[in-house]
């Protein structure tokens, strides 16, 4: 966070003049409840929540109401402070607590209009997840009722307003919002475009035919679109605690590969880390319900985990979900827009956003065509509209109450016919041994096939009609195989007939799963975990070759060689070869791509995947240059350097090499110091777990932990992926990670970090992360008499009668 963010916080929170008493006092605070008895308003039937050693809460329930009411006390109880900022976060309500500093993301997201969208969704909602948005509503409020706010309301001088069922709406869309979104791809590419022509563009897209054209539409100019909406984008994702990338890693193996003789399940979904963790891990009992897993605070259910009779694991499907279009404004009528030579009316909506420290509110005049919102500002010289399925539907919270039932095969597709916004990967095992796969969400179909740029919005011609049908949704069940692998990976070949995307990740991850599954005839649980911990980079084996064909021009270069020459690839924390590799890398991608690209700093950082400044995170084009840099080293095609953009450029692939080599080592030393064996990954690759009142110097170590040293980068399995701009803050990590094993369900494995609670002054804020660290799980405690052997204290919640 910027240091004008740190100046405003201190301000806000008025904390220049806090005391050692007073803050002793504050940390002091009660914690929450976790055993005793309460009444409370909305009860029907008395619950149980019995919290084990781990600080996971197992709820027992008399009926489905109750069940989600006690949820939502829970999640308040514990995570209060997260879902009030996420919910002002998606509604764009910073500013009444932070002020000016806030606003632009706040107008951003009054333009995007997730809680106009969310109320239209509520409207449409079944009577039956209507009452199990009110049910876990009231479980919200009723902990607010108590007014034992979290310590940050203090700080802040804040207070807590009732949750309402489209608060959680809303987190279910910023979740879409957050893992299915392309669209700022679509401005970057258009810059290339802009920039170098479409043939150069061309040359740049590592994941797409070089022999196939770039496919624009004639007589569109990408100039003068705004550079500040990746700002702003990127900005909501680093706060909303999604972090960059939104990639992950799933598999599953069938009986015959594992020792049980069933099938194992396992999955890490890659996002940013902060404090407190964006999951919440918890236990569900009532009636037919008895799920076990990890949930997202703000919502009702178990997102990933497992049932009694299945599991399943989710990573990004990486789908083209949104399109923009630049409209033709009446320059007469602001509020007209042109369509297939007419005139329409948009929609004008007037939004009032309330800053801190001013007296009149901000107003936002949002112009909705028929293509969506427009996101750029009225005065902005290209108008931009968004068309994303998320504003038009979110039925996920139908998809999760079906998905913690399902208990085979064909009740798990019918939950996830539900399950629309984002599209995800979801690989499935139950106890009957079957396993499966199938992308999950809606996905568009478009006109004229596909949109990687914006495309005109005028003609008609680039309208969307319709949505690929479920059942050719891409999907198998138990393949001849045995076993089921993604890690944000291209799914289909080119006989799909359906256009999803051409922006998959790269499939280095998929590909070393994939190697370390058929390495053994048959895999345990502790196999799998150490998969989980797989650091070897396969990039590595393909570029480090080329750094060793340098002979070196300083004892420095060349011990740093030698060291390379006996490197086993893995991106470990203590390892000096990864220092090594992963600064040589970045150096090389600045020097060849720059070559292209020229002094557009900021377009170059775009391209290697940062966002438009320090302020922010990443974008979609991350770790995409990485295959196009590999297939340039082993052509060795020295034209590329012919015309650069850069004066006195290099000349040749060999003067890049040593260039790039050259400037690791004096990165390095200058970081590290002379002796090469200090050189180690974990001094200069590193992570904390952040707080945003942490980066306030008076606060940081009560609310922040860390920094820790970390290994891996975005394309190990173990992931640890940072950014040009940032390459030393380790910024997306496995979040979660899970190991279900189907033959017996209580021995299941799961871990996230920092922690379950909310509340820094708890045990529980950051005890998961040594586990974390080294990839170690606590059990998931599924069965009641296990559970009590190894509870922290059992919390009987009563009907408060009158």
């Amino acid at each position: 966070m910027s240091t004008r963010w740190q100046k405003f916080l201190l301000a806000t929170a008025g904390l220049a003049g806090l005391t050692g008493g007073a803050y002793y006092l504050l940390t002091r605070r009660p914690l929450p409840q976790k055993q005793g008895r309460l009444y409370l308003h909305g009860l029907h039937e008395p619950a149980e929540i019995i919290t084990d050693r781990y600080g996971v809460p197992h709820i027992y329930a008399e009926n489905e109401d109750d069940l989600y009411f006690a949820q939502g006390y829970v999640h308040a109880q514990d995570r209060l402070w997260q879902m009030e900022f996420n919910r002002r976060l998606t509604s764009g309500r910073l500013s009444e607590i932070f002020g000016p500093i806030a606003l632009e993301t706040d107008r951003f997201c009054r333009r995007l209009g997730m809680h106009r969208s969310s109320a239209m969704t509520l409207s449409h909602l079944s009577p039956h997840n209507r009452r199990v948005l009110e049910a876990y509503t009231h479980g919200i409020n009723a902990f607010i009722e108590q007014k034992r706010l979290p310590i940050e309301f203090t700080l802040l001088r804040l207070k807590m307003t009732a949750w309402t069922p489209d608060d959680t709406i809303q987190w279910a869309k910023m979740m879409g919002w957050n893992l299915g979104g392309n669209w700022e791809t679509e401005i970057i590419r258009a810059r290339l475009i802009a920039r170098l022509g479409l043939e150069k563009a061309a040359q740049l897209e590592a994941g797409y035919d070089p022999n196939h054209p770039l496919i624009i539409p004639p007589g569109m100019a990408y100039q003068g679109l705004n550079l500040d909406l990746l700002e702003q984008y990127e900005h909501i994702k680093e706060l909303s605690g999604f972090g960059p990338m939104g990639g992950s890693n799933n598999w599953v193996v069938d009986g015959t590969m594992s020792t049980t003789g069933a099938p194992i399940l396992c999955n890490d979904p890659h996002l940013g880390q902060a404090a407190p963790s964006i999951w919440y891990e918890c236990h569900l009992v009532a009636g037919d319900i008895d799920v076990i897993g990890a949930s997202f605070p703000g919502c009702p259910g178990v997102v990933i985990g497992h049932n009694q009779h299945i599991a399943w694991g989710v990573t990004n499907a990486i789908s083209d979900v949104q399109d923009l279009y630049i409209e033709k404004f009446n320059p007469h009528n602001p509020h007209q827009y042109e369509y297939q030579g007419h005139w329409e009316e948009a929609q004008v909506v007037r939004e009032e956003i309330i800053v801190r420290g001013q007296k009149e509110p901000v107003i936002e005049e949002v112009r909705i065509t028929r293509h969506g919102p427009i996101i750029t500002t009225l005065h902005e010289e290209t108008p931009l509209a968004l068309r994303w399925t998320g504003l038009e539907q979110c039925h996920i919270i139908s998809a999760v109450q079906k998905l913690n039932r399902a208990s085979d095969w064909n009740s798990f597709l019918n939950a996830l016919r539900d399950w629309d916004v984002p599209p995800q990967n979801f690989v499935y095992a139950d106890q009957d041994g079957n396993i499966g796969y199938i992308m999950a969400g809606t996905i568009p179909i478009r006109g004229q096939g596909q949109s990687l740029v914006p495309m005109p919005g005028w003609t008609g011609e680039f309208e969307w009609t319709g949505f690929i049908p479920f059942e050719e949704l891409p999907q198998t069940f138990n393949p001849p195989q045995h076993f089921i692998v993604t890690a944000n990976n291209r799914v289909v070949d080119d006989s799909y007939p359906y256009y999803i995307t051409n922006e998959w990740l790269n499939g280095y991850r998929a590909q070393r799963i994939r190697d370390l599954l058929t390495s053994k005839a048959r895999l345990t649980l502790n196999d799998m975990a150490a998969i989980q911990a797989d650091y070897y980079s396969l990039p590595a084996t393909e570029i480090v070759p080329h750094m060793l064909q340098l002979a070196g021009e300083t004892p420095l270069e060349k011990t740093a060689l030698d060291t390379l020459r006996s490197w086993d690839y893995m991106l470990a924390p203590d390892s000096i070869g990864a220092s090594i590799y992963t600064t040589f890398l970045r150096k090389l991608e600045w020097i060849v791509l720059s070559t292209l690209i020229g002094d557009d700093e900021d377009l170059l950082r775009s391209y290697m995947g940062s966002g438009a400044t320090a302020l922010i995170t990443t974008n979609g084009y991350a770790s995409r240059s990485k295959p196009l840099l590999i297939r340039l080293l082993k052509d060795r095609d020295n034209s590329w350097f012919a015309q650069s953009a850069i004066p006195n450029g290099p000349s040749s692939w060999d003067t890049a090499l040593k260039k790039a080599l050259t400037a690791t080592v004096e990165e390095l030393r200058d970081l590290l110091g002379n002796d090469v064996t200090s050189w180690r990954y974990g001094r200069i690759h590193y992570m904390t777990y952040g707080h945003p009142l942490g980066n306030i110097k008076l606060l940081n170590k009560f609310f922040n932990r860390g920094p820790y040293p970390v290994g891996g980068d975005i394309d190990t399995i173990n992931m640890g992926a940072t950014l040009p701009t940032r390459p030393y803050e380790t910024i997306t990590v496995p979040s979660y990670r899970q190991i279900i094993n189907l033959a017996n369900l209580p021995g299941s494995l799961s871990g996230h970090a920092p922690g379950q609670s909310g509340h820094p002054a708890s045990k529980h804020y950051a005890d998961f992360i040594d586990m974390w660290l080294h990839v170690e799980h606590h059990p998931m405690l599924a069965e009641r008499e296990a559970i009590e052997a190894q509870q922290e204290g059992t919390l009987h919640l009563l009907p408060k009668q009158g």
